[in-house]
């Protein structure tokens, strides 16, 4: 109930007024009149009517105490008993919280929504959200049913704008033991085929038996070594990056009896290859039109080292000049073709016949070469159909198509035939898709018997033009005709020479993107695309086995000819397993170093320090020999929490009221205001009167 004034006039003529009754009232007085203390009583209720007293009474509700219970739901949460204790724990709350209408709880989960790269336990994030409509002195407290693995505690200093309790409710057994294993230093990049060097380290958390650990290390799925590591003790691994691109390193830690999680016994590292400059031998037998082509392609890839001669006297053509007058080099054969040809990534003959320059033996050490790793690429012209053709030799053992001797001499189009449209290396030519190709004509082609391998390019009447194919560990092409050259001078509008030649190329020297059957995957934030190429029929599902363990079968669908792809919106982070028939692909997800893989076991220290600042508690839910804990009862406070207890929930109870409406009550309103007033002139004129 409160007073106040509602002047029907303002103070100023109030004010004067009041100065003009009361000195009328002092002039009574002092004049001696009768009726002068009735006179100054009449004009003072006159004045005081004119100042419209009125009193008020406020209708106020009182509001509710917020109190949020922030339930977390993160991976390291995710086992059959912590779950089974979170649920019985927020069970427990909501039945004590309805035995308080004045409370009003806000119960949030928080944990990994799928699409942080970088999965952590952030419960103080969702706890600010969930107060973040209302001002903090209706926060009576919060509550959070946790393992303890919180990875955004603030300090106590910051949270000090939070005055109330922050108690938390501790999933797991005190007594939990998990062993992980992580990577402490690794190199991010490396050259492909040098030796390198990293070191891992396994981490047994909690009581363990510190017992040595078998640790098991695959690259790119296929085991390198088994290692025996002591628990703590940083441990070297040697290694040699086999690839391009990138190449996964999992270490995998045998699992201990007794552990509450497996989860984090695998530690993945992506380290991205790097490839030195290819060497690349090019031979061509005479100069002709098409030379520059292969050479100034060849020169213009930055990752490629060109070595090229070209045959301009063979020792057949003597005129008697006299060598030291001559301005050409000797063909360094021995050196080329028996010291240093492991040293090449690539060797082009380019309109090459034998015509005495290399020995006999030096094609056997090329065929060798092949089937030992290396490659080859025969630029075939009208020489390779003739006596001298190389197919004569020792190195038509790895040549996948024999001449006949002839040549075919009719004008036509390049296409691409049914594998070529779906083989990596010709698909997507750009012209390929018109009838005829967007593309000039060629005019000659060397003809061969039926080849070995995959013809990926025909001329007329589906005879081959190019031929890819395997020789042992090696890969040989082999293009029919020496008119490229056409397509490079833009004869007809040209063509995609300098693409069909790269690409051609980089097939033979294994380039993992170009190869006819594989297995990919990658990722795009949380999106997982596998990709399957194939020169086959469809391959049908693919498996992929998530990092939990679980498994799901995937559908490819046909994006080009020869590709087939899918795309899966994944939840979980680690390491994903994708299989195809006798094809496997590994990907990881999200950020190899997840916090929340780091340490599962249960703990109460991590929010102690927080709870002992805002009065509040950390206690388990389930005693070290596994009982349940029975839950702590709720504790409203008025007024501050100035104390801990350790057996109860306190929670601040706001005195904060919403108003809701105003009773006004004046007191010279209606009747009972104008009978005072005439009840005082009244009395003051019956007393003047006698």
């Amino acid at each position: 109930m409160t007073f106040q004034f509602s002047p029907f006039l303002p103070w100023l003529a109030i004010a004067l007024i009041g100065a003009a009754g009361l000195a009328l009232a002092a002039l009574g007085f002092w004049r001696g009149l009768r009726g002068a203390v009735l006179r100054a009583l009449a004009l003072a209720l006159l004045v005081l009517a004119l100042a419209n007293p009125v009193f008020l009474q406020e209708d106020r509700e009182a509001l509710s105490t917020v109190v949020p219970v922030i339930v977390d739901r993160s991976q390291s949460q995710d086992n059959e008993d912590r779950t089974a204790q979170t649920n019985a724990a927020l069970e427990g709350l909501k039945e004590r919280f309805a035995r308080y209408p004045r409370i009003e709880p806000r119960i949030v989960e928080a944990g990994d929504d799928g699409k942080s790269d970088t999965p952590s336990t952030r419960l103080f994030d969702a706890l600010n959200a969930a107060i973040a409509d209302v001002p903090r002195s209706r926060v009576g407290g919060a509550i959070l049913i946790t393992d303890g693995q919180v990875h955004d505690i603030p300090e106590a200093s910051a949270f000090s704008s939070f005055d109330a309790p922050v108690h938390a409710l501790v999933t797991g057994r005190p007594d939990e033991f998990d062993r992980r294993i992580e990577v402490v230093s690794a190199p991010r990049f490396g050259i492909v085929g040098e030796e390198q060097e990293l070191k891992f380290r396994v981490v047994d958390d909690g009581k363990g038996p510190d017992t040595p650990a078998r640790v098991t290390v695959r690259l790119n799925g296929n085991q390198i070594a088994s290692e025996i590591a002591q628990p703590g003790t940083e441990q070297p691994l040697g290694f040699t990056v086999p690839r391009g691109g990138n190449n996964i390193l999992e270490f995998e830690v045998e699992p201990v009896t007794g552990e509450i999680t497996t989860a984090n016994n695998r530690a993945v590292h992506v380290i991205e290859g790097i490839r030195e400059n290819l060497r690349v031998l090019l031979v061509s037998g005479e100069p002709h039109a098409g030379e520059r082509a292969w050479r100034n392609l060849l020169k213009s890839d930055t990752a490629i080292d060109l070595v090229h001669f070209t045959i301009l006297r063979p020792p057949e053509k003597q005129d008697g000049t006299p060598i030291n007058e001559l301005s050409l080099i000797a063909f360094p054969t021995r050196e080329l073709f028996v010291d240093k040809i492991k040293e090449f990534d690539l060797i082009i003959f380019d309109r090459y016949q034998h015509r005495g320059v290399l020995p006999i033996l030096y094609y056997d050490n090329i065929a060798q070469y092949v089937e030992n790793g290396g490659a080859l690429l025969i630029a075939a012209g009208p020489e390779h159909a003739g006596n001298d053709s190389i197919a004569g030799t020792p190195l038509s053992a790895v040549l996948p198509a024999t001449p006949t001797g002839a040549m075919n001499e009719a004008p036509f189009y390049p296409r691409l035939s049914e594998q070529g449209k779906k083989h990596p290396v010709t698909r997507g030519l750009e012209g390929a898709n018109d009838e005829p190709p967007h593309w000039g004509r060629w005019f000659r082609t060397v003809d061969v018997e039926r080849p070995e391998g995959n013809v990926v390019m025909e001329a007329n009447d589906g005879k081959p033009l190019l031929v890819l194919n395997r020789a042992g560990k090696g890969r040989v092409a082999m293009l029919l005709s020496d008119q490229g050259w056409l397509w490079a001078r833009g004869f007809e509008g040209g063509g995609p020479h300098a693409s069909l030649y790269r690409r051609t190329a980089h097939w033979l020297m294994q380039e993992p993107a170009l190869e006819e059957e594989a297995l990919t995957a990658r990722t795009f934030g949380r999106t997982l695309q596998i990709n399957r190429q194939t020169i086959g029929d469809a391959p049908g599902e693919a498996t992929l086995k998530l990092p939990s363990g679980k498994t799901q079968r995937v559908a490819l669908t046909e994006a080009e000819p020869g590709l087939y792809r899918a795309e899966v919106q994944t939840a979980e982070t680690g390491l994903y397993e994708i299989t195809n028939g006798d094809l496997n692909a590994l990907v990881h997800v999200g950020a190899v170093d997840a916090p929340e893989f780091k340490a599962t076991i249960s703990t109460t220290e991590t929010l102690k320090p927080l709870a002992d600042a805002t009065k509040g508690t950390v206690r388990r839910l389930v005693a070290e020999n596994g009982e349940a804990i029975s839950l702590p009862p709720l504790l409203p406070v008025s007024g501050q929490v100035r104390s801990i207890d350790e057996n109860r929930l306190s929670l601040h109870m706001t005195d904060e009221t919403v108003l809701k409406g105003i009773n006004s009550l004046p007191l010279f309103a209606g009747f009972a205001g104008v009978g005072l007033l005439l009840l005082a002139f009244s009395a003051m004129w019956y007393r003047e009167g006698r």
